[in-house]
């Protein structure tokens, strides 16, 4: 993020949008009768550093701690009321985002009140511990603003004082413009460098908002390799350049060249980056994976769960070690690890974290469920540290729960509630025990159509409850909480081990498909299966073109009627079933995705009875089944996605699949699930990479396609339905993200998103 240091009075409202390459020859900004033009291109923060007047101090400005910006901070005193303040102008009244950049030092948050023109906007705002006075951490919050002087006071609560603050970044336009569509990243191009053959592929992202006419240019050093700017695709095969060529990518707009991108990442295993991790001891290994950019500078970090070797399932008592979660930049630099504690157990059907920017801010925050002990990425300790719930068979069935969404940078606790859906009654998830009433799910859903929630789900073989959550201003509120015990029994077994989200009815607002029941954007219950809809696979897209709207594959465990079903994602009718013929349990794999271009649309497959072949939507056969029924990649050059199972990616034929990657020295995670810890569009082009722990679990390796593509398609990362999926993946039985858009042989050309980026 760039920022402008100006006179107050020089402040105009204006919208960061790195995106924005608009119009060829935007002039730089100009200064003229006292005010800032600032380009669609770079619109900036403004920055008030609290040791330049007219800001003030309460206390004295020091430079004793590393890391402030400026030539000092603010260190108040110590007693109520000892204020930092900052004087801002809007040229309009409005809403504003400021950003305040604070060390707290201290062992517990000082809180402050945020008081704007002499009222107080948000009162009792917790400066959370950074963990020392030279780790640095912000503060995001939305205020009102008049048009003309304002002014903005950071008003301590306690004599505690405030935590010291460095500066105040100003942006005008807080919240989201009516008719935009939803916050999505801002992301950089994503520029990677791939060993393939004796030169390098190099790719790049597409930005979903970007006009349909934009090419690139692309350059080793200084060089420019192409002799017109690329308009068919977004990849370039350097052919004889050395491995270690660096490169940068330039847009060109209505024949105008844009500022050059970032230098690009080169994959240094040739078709593998290994991104070295810190493992907490022996007897852990490397789990789940997500991905968001914690910093705002548009490349993504990876956010790790460590598993311990006795994690258990639900249905096994025992006494399990403490889970860890980890964030790490690319370079393998750790920013934090939390550890979840010993009142939370360890297992896949436990800890489901959500990561991605709730508060709008451009930097991603973590959301998952804690416990007593729980201990933050700056040594925070959550509820009671001394408390310990577990039962002598393991299970924690009784003391409070909660929620935290800790800051993605820091890894300290922003916001910590109880945690809904609550425990209650144990015996009414359909055990006593702690086995169904202790298995949850999460998601990200954009339920306003404009800013992600925080859905958690608790249940599915019984009772089934789901709750929304935002995080605004820095805090955890309740949006909405579904319960089947209220809704009807209909509602009852009807989840299954993950969940989904889409737009299933085109609304621009996203509904919650928990396995055979969809709920609607505003907590009501949209429709339900007739059956025990329970199962272990569930795959939301536009898998039938020819139809309007999206479909819902789903396999079923119940011993008799449908093992299978293809629904329609708007109503729930049934468009093709597969029965259980055996009159066991139902099948405990399944698949859709277009994976043979010899038949439209997509194809639908899965292990166990009923599924003996590879179906069309109308369930006739087109072909022998795929070797596997697990995880799906886009990796060579065609739209039609490949296979993954376990370290190795194939490409189903008709009569055998073939080998195109096998992730020597690394390993995929959840046991016999084999899925990878993460896979997705996350660099580069529009092709999905997969990230899988390295065998001695000291790095997790990101393997990349070396094939050429002529297809060209925005960053999936800017399909909102596919980028909630990147942040569901991890949740119990990982399933493999899927877009809004059918993504195919024969494929139509993808509508543009209605997005826009801070």
């Amino acid at each position: 993020m760039s920022y402008l240091q100006l006179p107050p009075a020089t402040i105009m409202f204006a919208r960061r949008r790195r995106t924005a390459v608009l119009a060829a020859g935007v002039a730089a900004a100009t200064l003229a009768a006292g005010l800032v033009a600032l380009p669609a291109a770079s619109a900036a923060a403004v920055r008030f550093e609290a040791e330049s007047a007219p800001a003030t101090c309460a206390g004295v400005v020091e430079s004793n701690h590393a890391g402030y910006s400026g030539s000092g901070f603010c260190n108040g005193d110590n007693t109520v009321g000892a204020a930092a303040q900052f004087t801002v102008t809007g040229s309009e009244a409005g809403t504003a985002t400021i950003a305040i950049r604070y060390a707290n030092g201290a062992t517990a948050g000082r809180a402050a009140d945020v008081v704007v023109n002499g009222a107080v906007a948000h009162p009792g705002v917790a400066f959370e511990p950074t963990g020392a006075w030279s780790t640095w951490s912000t503060k995001t919050l939305t205020v009102p603003v008049n048009a003309g002087a304002n002014t903005i006071r950071v008003s301590p609560t306690t004599a505690a004082g405030l935590a010291n603050i460095d500066y105040l970044d100003f942006e005008a336009g807080g919240g989201n413009p009516p008719g935009e569509g939803r916050q999505v990243e801002d992301l950089n191009r994503g520029l990677v460098s791939v060993r393939s053959g004796s030169g390098n592929l190099v790719s790049w992202r597409l930005f979903g908002y970007e006009p349909a006419s934009t090419a690139f240019n692309v350059y080793r050093g200084t060089t420019k390799l192409n002799a017109t700017p690329i308009t068919n695709s977004t990849n370039y095969l350097d052919s004889g350049a050395a491995s270690d060529a660096s490169y940068t990518v330039r847009a060109v707009v209505n024949g105008t060249e844009q500022a050059a991108s970032e230098p690009s990442l080169r994959f240094t295993g040739g078709n593998y980056l290994d991104v070295p991790i810190s493992r907490p001891g022996t007897s852990y290994t490397a789990g789940d994976a997500s991905v968001g950019d914690a910093d705002g500078d548009g490349q993504l970090e990876i956010f790790l769960k460590w598993d311990p070797s006795n994690q258990k399932d639900n249905a096994q008592s025992g006494i399990t070690s403490n889970v860890y979660l980890d964030a790490y930049r690319l370079n393998g630099q750790r920013l934090w690890r939390i550890d979840l504690g010993r009142n939370i157990r360890a297992g896949a059907h436990y800890t489901q974290f959500q990561v991605y920017d709730y508060d709008g801010d451009g930097r991603a925050e973590l959301a998952v469920k804690t416990g007593d002990g729980t201990v933050s990425g700056t040594g925070q300790v959550i509820g009671n540290g001394s408390a310990l719930h577990r039962n002598s068979d393991g299970y924690i069935i009784t003391g409070p729960e909660y929620l935290t969404m800790f800051n993605g940078l820091t890894g300290a606790a922003m916001s910590t509630v109880a945690f809904e859906p609550a425990r209650g009654n144990i015996c009414d998830w359909g055990d006593c025990k702690g086995n169904r009433g202790d298995r949850f799910l999460a998601g990200t859903a954009y339920l306003d159509g404009q800013r992600p929630s925080v859905i958690m789900g608790r249940g599915y073989y019984e009772k089934s409850a789901i709750a929304a959550w935002d995080f605004r201003d820095g805090r955890l509120t309740r949006r909405w909480k579904f319960d089947s015990s209220s809704a009807g029994r209909q509602w009852t077994g009807r989840g299954t081990h993950s969940l989904s989200i889409a737009d299933v009815d085109g609304n621009g607002t996203d509904e919650v498909i928990y396995g055979g029941m969809t709920i609607n954007a505003n907590g009501t219950g949209r429709y339900t299966t007739n059956f025990y809809a329970h199962g272990d696979a569930l795959h939301v897209s536009d898998f039938v073109p020819s139809r309007p709207g999206q479909e819902i594959w789903q396999i079923h465990e119940q011993s008799s009627g449908a093992a299978a079903t293809l629904r329609d994602g708007n109503s729930g009718a049934v468009i093709m079933q597969k029965n259980n013929t055996c009159n066991c349990e139902g099948p405990a794999r399944g698949v859709a995705g277009d994976v043979y271009a010899g038949n439209a649309g997509a194809e639908f497959w899965g292990k166990g009875t009923g599924l003996t072949n590879l179906f069309n939507s109308s369930g006739g056969s087109v072909g022998r089944a795929p070797a596997s029924a697990n995880f799906l990649a886009w990796w060579d050059g065609d739209p039609v996605r490949e296979l993954l199972d376990g370290n190795h990616v194939d490409k189903y034929g008709p009569s055998a699949d073939t080998r195109l990657m096998t992730g020597s020295g690394a390993h995929s995670i959840n046991g016999t699930k084999a899925t990878p810890a993460l896979s997705g569009d996350l660099f580069g082009d529009w092709r999905e990479e997969v990230i899988l722990p390295r065998d001695d679990n000291a790095a997790l390796r990101i393997y990349a396609t070396t094939a050429q593509t002529d297809r060209r398609i925005y960053t999936l990362l800017h399909d909102p339905q596919y980028r909630v999926a990147i942040a569901w993946q991890n949740t119990s039985y990982n399933q493999p993200p899927h877009p809004s858009f059918f993504l195919g042989n024969g494929m139509s050309t993808p509508p543009q998103p209605k997005i826009h980026v801070r």
